[in-house]
């Protein structure tokens, strides 16, 4: 009988496959990123289908197989449902999964990367918070996690924005979100994080074009 992993970890990606089931993406704390498969979560009533979505975080039980797992059964947490309630919100949100997705490897430890991600989509849904510092934060220590930055901002800034960036190089993840910045110093802040994004990072993001078109 094959031994159940227990992982814990968060759903970044799910696509339907078949007529019932569906193929995940979980970033993990233990195994970083994997591929599992969902039997039957499309079907009305399956003990899987909500553990399936986009979001889901909490406690996944799996069957590891030679190139892929099985979800057999999953405790979630947390669904982040609230974000379903404001478009722009759900938008910076799937963005930082496709950053997570994009960032994440197999088989080496996602514990960095996994709280980082949690704690940047519980930080979109606090009001005091401009979604635009919360996504400039994670994209910033999502490099920093992958060793793929500057100690300093690229570009001469005012004091205020050169401390923010030392402040999100140097703090632990769950001391991130406590600050706010005003509107100048985000353009500037903000401004650098673009130019290190566009040295280090190769890939565009369906999610921020769509994020992109919605302010104008």
């Amino acid at each position: 009988m094959r031994e159940v992993e227990k992982l814990t970890g968060m759903v970044i990606k799910a696509s339907p496959v078949g007529e019932m089931d569906k193929r995940l993406v979980l970033l993990t704390r233990e195994r970083g990123k994997i591929t599992a498969f969902a039997r039957g979560a499309r079907r009305p009533g399956s003990q899987l289908m909500g553990a399936s979505r986009p979001f889901a975080f909490g406690l996944f039980y799996l069957y590891e197989g030679r190139n892929s797992y099985t979800l057999q059964s999953a405790e979630i947490t947390n669904y982040f449902e609230d974000l379903a309630l404001d478009m722009e919100a759900a938008c910076y949100g799937s963005y930082f999964l496709e950053l997570a997705d994009y960032y994440s490897r197999e088989n080496e430890n996602g514990t960095g990367l996994l709280k980082l991600l949690y704690q940047s989509v519980r930080a979109l849904l606090k009001p005091s918070l401009k979604n635009e510092l919360v996504q400039r934060v994670f994209e910033l220590k999502s490099m920093v996690i992958n060793g793929e930055y500057t100690e300093s901002p690229p570009r001469p800034v005012s004091d205020s924005a050169n401390y923010a960036w030392e402040y999100v190089i140097a703090s632990p993840v769950e001391h991130l979100y406590t600050f706010t910045l005003t509107d100048p110093v985000l353009e500037e802040f903000g401004r650098c994080v673009e130019i290190n994004k566009k040295r280090y990072v190769d890939r565009e993001f369906h999610s921020l074009e769509i994020l992109q078109t919605m302010r104008q």
